[in-house]
C-alpha cells in the first residue's frame, strides 16, 4: 500500500461516523434496526409525546436496551436525521454519476421519497440541526445537476438551480401538509412540474 493510498484510507475512515461498541454483534445490530423502525412508527403516531417506553415496547426489547444504544429521545431523533441525510447524500452522489442529463430528475425523486418516508414526524427532524457538510453536498449536487440537465436539453435551458430549489421546498411542503393531500401524492405533483421544466427543452 502506497503512502498516498494509506492517507486516503485514513481520511475516509475519519469521515465515517465511529461504530458504537455493539456494532459487531449480530443481535445488537438487529435490535438497533428494530428500535429505529419502531421509533419511526411511534414518532409518526405520537410525535414529540412519544416515550422511550413506547418505542421499546413496539421494538420488542426492554427499555434498558433502548437506552444502552441511545442516551435519550433526542439522541434517537438525531440518529434518524443522520440516516436520512446519509441516504440523501448517497442519492446525490448516485445522481451525479449519471452522464445522460437525467440525474436531476433522479435526485428530485429521491428527495420526494425521503420527504414522504419521514412525513409523519418531519417536524421533529426539522427542529434538529443538520450536518452542514451534507446539506452543502446536496445543494451543490442540485446546482451541478441543473446545469447538466439544461446543457443536455432535458430541461428548459433557462432553468436555474433556484427554480429547482423552489420546487424542492414546494415538494416538501406538499408532503408534510395536513389535510386532504396524501403524502404519497407527491409523484404526480413532481411529474407535473418536471413536465413544466421540460417545456421548450431541445
Amino acid at each position: 500500500m502506497t503512502g498516498t493510498t494509506r492517507q486516503a484510507s485514513r481520511a475516509a475512515a475519519l469521515q465515517r461516523p465511529p461504530h458504537p461498541p455493539w456494532a459487531g454483534r449480530r443481535d445488537a445490530v438487529r435490535n438497533y434496526h428494530r428500535i429505529l423502525d419502531a421509533a419511526r412508527e411511534v414518532l409518526g403516531e405520537s410525535g414529540a409525546e412519544a416515550s422511550m417506553e413506547e418505542i421499546a415496547a413496539r421494538a420488542g426489547v426492554g427499555v434498558g436496551t433502548v437506552y444502552r444504544k441511545f442516551a435519550g429521545k433526542d439522541a434517537l431523533i438525531d440518529e434518524l436525521l443522520r440516516l436520512a441525510m446519509a441516504e440523501l447524500t448517497a442519492a446525490a452522489e448516485q445522481a451525479l454519476a449519471r452522464a445522460d442529463g437525467h440525474g436531476l430528475e433522479e435526485l428530485l425523486r429521491a428527495l420526494g421519497r425521503s420527504f414522504a418516508d419521514h412525513a409523519r414526524y418531519a417536524n421533529l427532524l426539522l427542529e434538529r440541526p443538520t450536518d452542514p457538510s451534507a446539506s452543502r453536498r446536496i445543494r451543490a449536487a442540485i446546482v451541478e445537476l441543473t446545469a447538466r440537465a439544461a446543457a443536455a436539453g432535458t430541461v428548459h435551458p433557462d432553468t436555474a438551480a433556484a427554480d429547482v430549489m423552489a420546487l424542492v421546498w414546494a415538494l416538501r411542503g406538499l408532503v408534510q401538509a395536513p389535510g386532504e393531500v396524501a403524502p404519497q401524492g407527491w409523484p404526480r405533483f413532481l411529474g407535473i412540474h418536471l413536465a413544466g421544466l421540460r417545456s421548450g427543452a431541445s
